[in-house]
């Protein structure tokens, strides 16, 4: 089956789930404010700090009485920084259904020692949350970014739990409603959903959190820029805008404007709503074919922002050669870059839709998805 190469292209062709395409008004111009050369401790480094952390707490409707901060090294370090300081504690599980979960286990389980239950699920499927004591520390990513399965809602999670509920979630935060009452400690980082430059991370804290740093010390020994307390108080610097470390001001400024874009297209609910649409285009896409399908077994536990699909003919030959070969040509036409599936993933592609992501780009590279798929089985077929 021989299809022509579709005549219309996406404007953006940047669906990599990370670094994240930028907001769609985004332009070098957007940073011509940063207070380069100046430090970030002065009254306009420390204004532009405590601006985007408030503005952040507003957005996603953060409960009056958690603590919000900026923190170094990307998401990672923010739940590097959270399981360091407050694991241990307790009985500790961890859950894990995709590969960032799975190196937080080994984090865990190999590095801090800790005798932890250890729960998983293959790709495509989440473990069973109801059969999960919430009594201990429970560490889950919400959205797998690597295999496109989210946790659905908080129900599972109890309200009266004893343990904490160590959340990590870098591809739903603004892109999916978070029940703040139900987690303690969220993370993520600002080159996922809001499209921002790399290196920060974001933590939030509520007051069981702050709780349990302040009346708990581990046995192991912190790096400094994992020290939250000193003298057995939090050090509320963190979360005003005194970071741990000196951050890049050009990033700050770069967030900033990603935040003002949020809020102009309806804030919480609007960036939802964009990528909801962004999804659902794929979806329908899948639905109408009978050679790819969507990775998340549950359609429940879809991700709306990292959408992993997977090739399903029979007539495919390698499944990993073939999808990297699909790839590969989407990239050669300009029409969607970084697409691949992650290394430690199922065969297929991953797409990013979060909300910086444009409808009518998903829309417009579809039909060059259509493209590729059949161009590769014919050249298969040729090489056989």
């Amino acid at each position: 089956m021989n299809i022509e190469k579709p005549a219309t292209r996406p404007d953006n062709p940047r669906f990599s789930s990370g670094p994240c395409a930028k907001p769609p008004t985004w332009t070098i111009d957007a940073l011509a404010q940063a207070p380069l050369g100046r430090s970030h401790r002065a009254a306009v480094g420390k204004t532009l700090l405590k601006d985007v952390i408030d503005r952040t707490a507003s957005i996603l409707g953060v409960p009056e009485g958690y603590k919000v901060g900026i923190v170094p090294a990307s998401d990672t370090g923010a739940v590097e920084m959270a399981m360091w300081s407050m694991l241990g504690a307790r009985p500790c599980t961890m859950l894990a259904w995709e590969s960032f979960g799975a190196g937080w286990v080994t984090d865990v389980v190999k590095q801090l020692k800790l005798d932890a239950t250890v729960t998983t699920a293959e790709y495509g499927k989440l473990p069973d949350l109801g059969a999960v004591d919430w009594d201990t520390d429970v560490v889950f990513t919400w959205n797998g970014t690597t295999s496109g399965v989210r946790v659905p809602d908080g129900d599972v999670i109890p309200a009266d739990r004893a343990g904490l509920t160590i959340c990590d979630a870098t591809s739903a935060a603004f892109a999916q409603d978070l029940p703040w009452d139900k987690l303690d400690v969220v993370t993520f980082s600002w080159q996922k959903v809001m499209g921002g430059e790399a290196a920060h991370g974001m933590l939030i804290l509520s007051p069981r959190a702050v709780e349990r740093l302040e009346n708990y010390t581990p046995a192991w020994p912190l790096p400094k820029i994992f020290r939250l307390t000193k003298g057995g108080k939090l050090i509320d610097g963190i979360f005003t805008g005194a970071t741990i470390n000196t951050p890049s001001m050009l990033c700050v400024e770069d967030y900033a404007f990603a935040l003002n874009w949020a809020e102009s297209v309806g804030g919480l609910q609007g960036l939802i709503a964009r990528a909801d649409a962004n999804a659902q285009a794929i979806w329908e896409f899948c639905d109408t074919r009978d050679w790819i399908e969507n990775l998340a077994v549950n359609p429940a536990t879809r991700s709306n922002t990292s959408v992993c699909v997977k090739f399903t003919a029979s007539r495919i030959l390698d499944g990993a050669a073939f999808a990297k070969a699909v790839a590969k040509r989407l990239e050669a036409e300009g029409v969607a870059l970084d697409v691949g599936a992650y290394r430690d993933a199922p065969a297929g592609l991953r797409i990013w839709c979060g909300a910086t992501v444009e409808t009518a780009d998903i829309e417009a590279m579809l039909p060059w998805l259509d493209w590729a798929f059949h161009a590769e089985i014919e050249a298969q077929a040729q090489a056989a």
